[in-house]
């Protein structure tokens, strides 16, 4: 029974009609559900992935009209977003720069190629070189080529004051540590890499020990949660093995496209561990995802009223 890799990652946005423009338009996802937050109707909670909604591909949004994260440790950091290849990546320093993002040059981290870049708010993200390893969806209905989109979620970055308490957890969920280097914004630092599954970029997690700063105030364009995969028939063994294990939890919520378990590491952060299935396509077509708002059935006799508190997104 073992974690497969990153499921998907929620962030948060005051500024959902930019977020909107920003990730269909210049970053080329698709958005693959339009809905709202389960527990804050009145916030928009919106998916971007691939063409199919592949678990590991999705970063999500929640809709809250907040203060800017203000940024430290006990939080994640930053993001990586899967792509193939030099050719990729030299696609998106140029179509970056076109569409007026700043960015870093083309780098070598942790044997891999990147470039580091924020969205309108603040979010940090990489683009990564993962090799073309896995499965890929394209979206043909994309501004970008289908050669260049981004393939899914790569390492997830985190900070936290003491390795020691996370370091516990997260390898009696079965993750390994696997290698160091130095942290680039801070080499004095060094960045703990933990893979689970087959490991790979869509199956890490980067954990940099920084006692020397301030925990981070959660806010627009920081990090709500990261979640990681299960395979559907383990759910509820892992419902169970979070109990035995004597980590506190959520216990099982059924969020209609995945069902959850939510707890905090020693430090903090939020974590879920979610299923593969049912999927995006349960309650609306493959071909027309993302087009209209869905809500999970309990919240169906409310949808007039959510509606009317909606902005269009545009």
């Amino acid at each position: 029974m073992q974690l497969t890799g990153i499921h998907h990652l929620t962030a948060v946005s005051a500024r959902i009609r930019d977020n909107y423009r920003f990730y269909t338009q210049i970053m080329g996802m698709r958005l693959v559900k339009r809905s709202v937050n389960q527990d804050d109707a009145s916030a928009y909670h919106l998916f971007y992935a691939d063409k199919v909604g592949s678990p590991g591909s999705d970063l999500t949004f929640f809709d809250f009209p907040v203060l800017p994260e203000v940024r430290g440790t006990r939080s994640i950091t930053r993001t990586a977003l899967r792509v193939n290849g030099l050719d990729a990546l030299q696609f998106w320093d140029t179509h970056l720069t076109d569409h007026g993002v700043r960015h870093s040059a083309i780098e070598e981290r942790d044997g891999r190629l990147v470039i580091d870049f924020e969205d309108p708010e603040g979010q940090r993200l990489t683009l990564i070189d993962d090799g073309g390893v896995g499965e890929a969806h394209p979206w043909e209905k994309s501004p970008v080529p289908a050669t260049y989109q981004v393939r899914g979620l790569g390492p997830i970055s985190l900070s936290v004051p003491s390795l020691g308490p996370t370091d516990g957890i997260l390898q009696k969920l079965g993750l390994r540590p696997v290698r160091s280097y130095a942290h680039p914004e801070r080499p004095s630092n060094t960045v703990e890499v933990y893979e689970m599954g087959p490991g790979g970029a869509a199956a890490e997690l980067h954990i940099a020990r920084q006692p020397e700063l301030s925990p981070a105030r959660g806010g627009a364009g920081g990090v709500h949660h990261v979640a990681l995969r299960t395979p559907d028939a383990d759910y509820d063994a892992w419902a169970d093995r979070l109990n035995t294990l004597g980590i506190r939890n959520s216990g099982k919520v059924d969020r209609h496209w995945f069902r959850s378990l939510y707890f905090r590491e020693p430090n903090g952060i939020l974590f879920e561990l979610a299923s593969d299935g049912p999927g995006f396509a349960v309650d609306e077509p493959a071909e027309t995802l993302g087009e209209k708002l869905v809500l999970a059935p309990f919240m169906e006799p409310h949808r007039e009223e959510i509606e009317a508190n909606l902005v269009p997104l545009g």
